[in-house]
């Protein structure tokens, strides 16, 4: 029987970490290797180092993370978009029967209610469109909201209620025009070939693996089946330590960094569909 001393243990552990690293290389190589799956520039409204950076340590590292949205759908009435998850107006019951999900149940009866209730979220393919027919959706969203809610304050004057809905009204729209990310999940599948026919432009459609889970709709009785996507599996992007200097501003605070920062960062997605930093620059 071998006993093990603390520097049998210790030379093992290295030995670990070596191999580790080793495989973590080939894997960055194979995925820089040879033509980019696509090739996005995008700006401070695209990528952002998240809130927690800002709280200074130990680490000099610096990370960006992909600010995606989804569109949901319009009948929805919802003009607040959620960063990082959402339920768009796309994935709908045929679309998650597409991703393998069995959605054969009745949405409206307990059981069914149960058996959803109970589904976990499976990892697909999901295509990432930047300042494209969603986002124009969006701002045309946006518009229609602050006509609407600016013809109430006209309608009733002196009101501090509507005063105060048309202000927001105005504020989101601008906030769509000009700070708002542009970069919304618009589709999804299980291959890469498909997808990529389907969206040629690989300037503008990047492929990522992410998260997709069905979920109901509606209140009970007249619930529907939906899906969701949960998350992205490669949106937080390591900064190279040549481009930092660009990025100075991002030392201050996050929160306000899309009024303190104005770059222009270009993110290519490699054959693992894992993205890097090209290269950064100042606008």
């Amino acid at each position: 029987m071998i006993r093990w001393s603390s520097t049998h243990t210790l030379v093992a552990g290295l030995a670990l970490i070596a191999v580790t690293n080793a495989v973590a290389l080939v894997g960055v190589g194979y995925n820089r290797a040879g033509d980019p799956e696509s090739r996005l520039t995008l700006t401070q409204r695209e990528l952002l180092a998240p809130y927690s950076w800002g709280f200074r340590n130990e680490n000099s590292g610096l990370t960006l993370r992909l600010q995606w949205r989804v569109l949901g759908a319009e009948e929805d009435g919802n003009y607040s978009y959620a960063y990082r998850g959402g339920a768009p107006g796309w994935l709908d019951k045929t679309k998650l029967a597409e991703l393998g999900f069995d959605v054969s149940r009745p949405a409206d009866a307990p059981a069914g209610r149960r058996y959803y209730g109970r589904l976990l979220a499976q990892e697909v393919l999901l295509v990432l469109e930047l300042d494209g027919p969603a986002y124009q959706a969006a701002l045309e969203r946006a518009r229609k909201w602050k006509d609407k809610e600016e013809a109430l304050k006209a309608a009733n004057p002196g009101s501090q209620e509507f005063e105060r809905r048309a202000r927001l009204a105005r504020e989101a729209l601008e906030q769509e025009e000009r700070r708002n990310s542009r970069l919304f999940v618009i589709d999804a599948g299980l291959e890469v070939g498909p997808l990529r026919a389907r969206y040629p432009d690989r300037t503008r459609y990047a492929i990522l693996r992410g998260r997709v889970r069905p979920w109901l709709s509606g209140s009970d009785g007249k619930s529907r089946v939906a899906g969701y996507v949960e998350d992205l599996s490669n949106d937080d992007i390591v900064v190279p330590l040549n481009q930092r200097r660009v990025l100075g501003p991002l030392e201050d605070s996050a929160m306000h960094l899309r009024d303190k920062a104005r770059y222009e960062i270009t993110v290519v997605f490699g054959r693992r569909l894992e993205p890097w930093i090209e290269s950064a620059a100042a606008r």
